[in-house]
């Protein structure tokens, strides 16, 4: 063979090569504030690597929800309201407002806790507010108080959807006709056509565990179809641990673990988050002001438990992001408290071990919180 047809297929081997995506091995995180000033930042990516973003903006006793989407992760649309009475949607104590979850055919769904401004919280009668964006996909439904009998709620709900048309939201309240922490238990409600009608709510979990009044639980349904819940307990008032529940069929039956133990005599105000690769499903939450986080295992209900930094103070509001390549960020905030802001801090790991890339900022305004997202391109965005 001549040295011209070999230096061909070199050429040609290498053209083929670099038109290949590569991989990032040292992501971007690009840290932005959330349009118009908002705050709350909640994110869900569909299949097609849309973001969409639900936030709160207005007076934190009763304000109200937007929505944006954005198909490249850089440029959000114009935003809708997502509640149509105004000032109903609640702000203070961080983990109140709103959550967001895409389902079947990128359908958009969005839960929150009601404002004072609805139903009587003094007796515990405040509802649980759901709406999902309607076929044109220029408004939203309005909203519905999906509580019938489990009313209570304090910390904020979850929302999950599979692709099957399936939306299950969950929050915790005390069985009816009972007081206090120890009674209170993770309720579920579940949806079979993409949130039209929900069947009326019913115990996950009846396990004594309690749950911690004003800290929020999480809800997140994988690939597979398999349904989780992250909330913290309230045993004895003191042992506030971390459970993580399991749903193999579709929200019928849980099983659960307790996956972090804290003992703690007051509320934590805490949340969790979830988010889902090609192969697993990982979760973060706090525990004993430091957030943790680690992949679940599906087999037995339970997962693993890293700290995401030896060092900070009062870490909390955990979010997560995958990108293509694997890669993980991890983003939470340091320094808040009652009507006081902080800062927001992030840590890339490749399987499971730190890598170079971390950073903060300061700016998170008060009541507020962060969500991550991956871009298309392997880079990271973090909404503060």
């Amino acid at each position: 063979m001549s040295i011209f047809p070999r230096f061909a297929i070199l050429i040609a081997f290498l053209g083929s090569f670099s038109s290949y995506p590569q991989s990032l091995s040292s992501p971007r995180v690009e840290l932005k504030r959330v349009p118009d000033n908002g705050i709350q930042p909640q994110v869900a990516v569909d299949q097609n690597g849309t973001v969409h973003m639900v936030y709160f903006k207005g007076d934190p006793p009763q304000g109200d929800l937007f929505y944006a989407r954005s198909k490249d992760g850089e440029k959000f649309s114009d935003p809708i309201r997502v509640n149509s009475l105004p000032g109903t949607a609640i702000a203070i104590g961080n983990i109140r407002g709103a959550r967001i979850a895409v389902g079947r055919r990128n359908n958009v769904y969005v839960v929150w806790n009601a404002s004072p401004k609805l139903g009587n919280p003094a007796l515990g009668r405040s509802p649980i507010l759901f709406s999902r964006l309607n076929e044109s996909r220029m408004a939203f439904e309005p909203e519905r108080n999906l509580i019938h009998t489990a009313y209570g709620i304090d910390g904020g709900g979850g929302i999950a959807a599979d692709q099957q048309g399936r939306v299950y939201v969950f929050w915790h309240a005390p069985i009816p006709g009972k007081r206090g922490e120890e009674f209170r238990r993770v309720w579920v409600t579940r949806s079979e056509d993409d949130g039209r009608s929900f069947e009326p709510e019913r115990i996950a979990w009846d396990q004594p565990t309690g749950a911690c009044g004003c800290c929020s639980l999480d809800a997140f349904a994988d690939r597979e179809g398999r349904v989780y819940v992250l909330f913290r307990s309230a045993q004895e008032m003191v042992h506030r641990d971390m459970y993580l529940l399991e749903s193999l069929d579709h929200g019928s039956t849980f099983r659960g673990s307790d996956i972090s133990k804290w003992n703690l005599s007051y509320c934590a105000m805490s949340s969790e988050a979830f988010v889902s690769g090609r192969a697993e499903t990982f979760a973060a939450w706090e525990t004993e002001r430091q957030v943790r986080f680690g992949p679940i295992d599906p087999a037995n209900a339970n997962a693993s438990d890293s700290a995401v930094s030896p060092d900070g103070a009062n870490q909390k509001y955990p979010s997560l992001a995958l990108n293509r390549d694997g890669l993980l960020l991890v983003s939470w905030t340091e320094g808040m408290g009652w009507k006081r802001g902080g800062s927001v801090h992030w840590q890339i790991f490749d399987k499971g071990k730190r890598t170079g890339n971390s950073g903060s900022v300061d700016g998170v305004p008060a009541w507020s919180l962060v969500a991550a997202y991956a871009r298309r391109d392997g880079n990271f965005v973090v909404l503060y």
